[in-house]
Parts: structure tokens; sequence; C-alpha cells
């Protein structure tokens, strides 16, 4: 039981750190929020990479690695494609939310759109794509524990007990507690990633080039698209990039996340400095294509990463990986909560009673609504039926819906609330029809990139066709220039 212990010691000092990370600070929910917008670079980048890569990194792009093949690689592009925009526009919407006390993604739909509905909305659907991602993080840590232990713990009470310690530190810590409990998980994870990267193909092949060539030789058809699967072919890797760099943008919580910064600078370094923790991906997928050797006929695949380390290395090294995949669960879980339970108290909750609570009460309010939150992702990730990755997938395509009203209310005027709604209506529900009917990817392309196109279409056709709002641009352009 070597490797449960040393999980268990990981996991014990994660959460001692993130309690203890929210010491002597004020209880408001600017503070428990976003950290007193005080974050710099360092501290920045920890959280934004402990929230980014998460369960899905080490567990489902190994699995789909070991089951796909080529389409896996379409991550390798993604995240790194995604600063791009966010080097241009994050800057801005720091500025704003500096400026306009904003916390939240509804809030930037309030201050640019106005209304009371649309940020209610907003809030509403960005706390149900949220719950779907913080399922899959309860998924993968059941996995691990319950993989660790040789099934001495089951993966459903794996994840009550995490359940139950990620809500004890975001009660009392918040968001600060989180990027605390990032440092840890970030170290842990590149040194799993890379050790194991290099190491595996080592050990079993002399290296990645002999391991490449073997696995070319073996299984040619998997390095090509679609792959081992027909339905991800180039339309759906293009389409399912585009996709997820329109979601890494407007994720509820890495949205607000950026709203921790100091500075807009120090959000400007972070999408520099950013792309590099991507390498570590690439060593996982090494790990998952050696695994179709090592460790053949795996019925998940999800479990390849960590069934091909149990076959080369001591148990202990087992506990460190099962550590690492842990906080990978643990970290963004608890951003994930921090983020949807202040929409229920900033932005639903007001609407709900037809009044502005207290600031005193807004922040009391979102940190019980952590306990509930814990409570229905852990009954979710306990009724899972899909595979990690899917998981992913299914959540990017919700909340790539949001990025037409964030792009366009920061450069295009004639932007207004009715094409903004219309638009954002008119995406989810092609994005959600087309996935819960089956048809994802739709005629090869991926079903939230079809509700995303239709969505800015409805935004351009119905806000040409009315009055554009009364909206100070010059205060967005001014944005763009802050330091």
């Amino acid at each position: 039981m070597m490797p449960l212990a040393i999980i268990a010691s990981i996991v014990v000092l994660a959460t001692l750190v993130g309690c203890l990370a929210g010491r002597h600070r004020a209880v408001n929910l600017e503070e428990w929020a976003i950290g007193g917008r005080g974050f710099g670079n360092l501290m920045v980048w920890f959280l934004m990479a402990g929230e980014i890569f998460t369960t899905y990194s080490l567990l489902g792009l190994s699995g789909w690695a070991y089951t796909r093949g080529a389409p896996v690689l379409y991550a390798m592009l993604y995240l790194p494609l995604a600063q791009i925009p966010l080097y241009f526009l994050g800057p801005r919407q720091w500025e704003l939310g500096r400026r306009h006390g904003m916390v939240t993604l509804p809030d930037f739909f309030q201050w640019r759109f106005g209304g009371e509905w649309l940020p209610a909305f907003v809030a509403l659907v960005s706390a149900v794509t949220l719950l779907v991602y913080l399922q899959l993080q309860l998924v993968g840590l059941g996995l691990i524990v319950e993989f660790a232990s040789d099934g001495a713990i089951p993966r459903a009470s794996a994840i009550v007990v995490a359940s139950v310690l990620i809500a004890l530190f975001v009660f009392v810590s918040g968001v600060r507690g989180a990027a605390w409990v990032s440092i840890i998980k970030d170290g842990l994870m590149t040194f799993a990633a890379v050790f194991a990267g290099i190491a595996i193909p080592a050990i079993h092949f002399g290296g990645v080039g002999p391991m490449f060539a073997r696995l070319l030789h073996d299984h040619p058809q998997h390095f090509v698209l679609p792959g081992s699967m027909a339905i991800y072919g180039k339309r759906w890797f293009v389409t399912s990039v585009l996709v997820s760099i329109a979601g890494a943008c407007t994720w509820p919580h890495t949205f607000s996340s950026r709203f921790t910064a100091r500075s807009a600078d120090v959000v400007r370094r972070n999408c520099i400095a950013m792309p590099v923790y991507v390498l570590c991906l690439l060593f996982i997928t090494f790990v998952g294509f050696g695994a179709m050797v090592v460790v053949p006929g795996l019925k998940n695949g999800d479990l390849a990463f960590l069934a091909v380390v149990k076959a080369t290395f001591p148990v202990w090294f087992l506990g460190l990986i099962g550590g690492a995949g842990a906080l990978t669960a643990m970290v963004p879980a608890a951003v994930m909560l921090v983020t949807a339970a202040t929409l229920v108290g900033k932005n639903l909750w007001p609407v709900v009673i037809g009044r502005e609570p207290s600031a005193a009460a807004a922040a009391r309010l979102s940190r019980w609504v952590v306990i509930g939150f814990s409570v229905v992702g852990g009954v979710l990730a306990l009724s899972n039926s899909k595979t990690i990755a899917a998981l992913l997938l299914l959540a990017y395509s919700g909340v790539a819906q949001f990025s037409p009203a964030f792009i366009l209310g920061l450069v295009w005027d004639r932007a207004t609330r009715a094409g903004i709604a219309a638009g954002l209506v008119a995406g989810l529900v092609i994005a959600g029809g087309l996935t819960l009917k089956g048809l994802d990817p739709w005629h090869g392309f991926n079903a939230g990139l079809v509700g995303l196109v239709v969505n800015f279409a409805v935004v351009f056709a119905v806000s040409r066709a009315r009055a554009p709002q009364a909206v100070a641009l010059g205060r967005i352009a001014a944005a763009g220039t802050a330091k």
C-alpha cells in the first residue's frame, strides 16, 4: 500500500497548504475570488497552469494517444495558439476589470451589454459547464486512487473524500489557496511527465526514436489522421483546435483568474510563458504511445499512463505519479468551485432576490455555495460514463459560445445585447443538440464550431439590424493601451 500512502501524504500536505494560504486575509469577495488583484508573474503563471493542465493532461491525453493516436495532437496546438488572442485581449479585460470592479465573466457582460437577464443567463450556463469540468477532475482522481491502491480504495470513496478536502481549503482560502497548492502540483507534474516521458521509451525501446520506429511499423494507421477512429479526421482536427482556442479565451474560471494579476503586463507575460508548459504534454503523449506495446489491451485507455508506470518503476514511483495526478484534479477543481460559487453569489442570487446584496453577504453566500457544488460535482462524477477527453470536448463546446461576446464586445461598437443574447442561445442550442443526438462530429466538423459559426452569424445579423447600444468604446481602446 506504499503508493496509496504516498498519494495520501501529498494530498494532505496540499490541503494544509491550501488552508493556511488564507490566513490573515480579509474575508471579502474580491480577496476570496481573485486574490485581491495582487498576484505577480510567478503566482499567476502557477495558478493559470494549475487550472489549465488538469487530469485531462495526465490521463486523458495519454489515454487518447493509447486508443486514438494522431487526433490527440490537437491539444499540442490549441493551448499555445490560444495565447495569441489572449496576449491582446487579456490586458484589455484586466484593465476593464480593475476600473469597474469586475470579478466574473457575467460582470463583463453586465458592463458591456447591460441588462439583468443576459448576465444571469451567462452565469447559469457558466456554472453548468464548470460542473462538467469539475466532474472530469473528480473522475480522474477516482481512477488514480483506485488504480494505485489495486482496488483497495474504491473510486467512489476517493471521489467523496477528495470532494470534502477540496471544499475545505476552498471555503477557507478561496483562489489564494488554489494558487499555493498549484505550486506543489506543477512541480510534481512537470517532474513526473518529463521523467516518465524520457525514461519509459529509453527502458523499453532504447529511446524515443526507436519507440516510434517500432510503433510506426506495428501500427502505421495510428499515427496519421483519423487515427484509430474514422470520425476524427482532418476536419474534426482543425475545427476542434479552433473551438478549443475560443473556449480557452472564455472559460469562466480562467477569465476570472486573469483578474488576479496585479497589472496588465503580468497578463501579457503569462501569455508569453504559458506555451512552455505545453512541452509537458508532449512527454505525456510519449508515455501513452509507449503503453501500446508495454501494456496492450487495456479496457480503459485513461489508465494507460498509470499502467505503464506501474509496469516499469518501483511502487513508490507510482505513488509519486498518483500524488501528482491527484493534485492535477484538486487544483483546477478548487478554482472551478471558487468561480462557480462566485457566479451564484454575485450574479445569480441578486436576480433571484430582486436586489443587490451587500458585499459581505455575497462573500458569505459564495463560500457556502462551495459545499453545494462539491456535492453536485461528486454525484456527477459517480455517475460518469464518458471518457475524460470526451467530457473535456463537451465542456469546451459550451464555453466557446461565449467568445463572440468577449471578442466583439471589445472590438466592435455595433454589437448589441439582443444580438449577443440571440447568438449565444443559437450557438448553445446547435452545439448541444448535435452533441446530445450523437452527431458530434457533424459531417466531420466539431459540433462546437458549428454552433460557434451560427453564433457569430446571428450576432452580426441581429446587431446590424438594430441601433447600436450607447457604449463608450473609447474606454475599451484606452484599456488596450493601459500598462
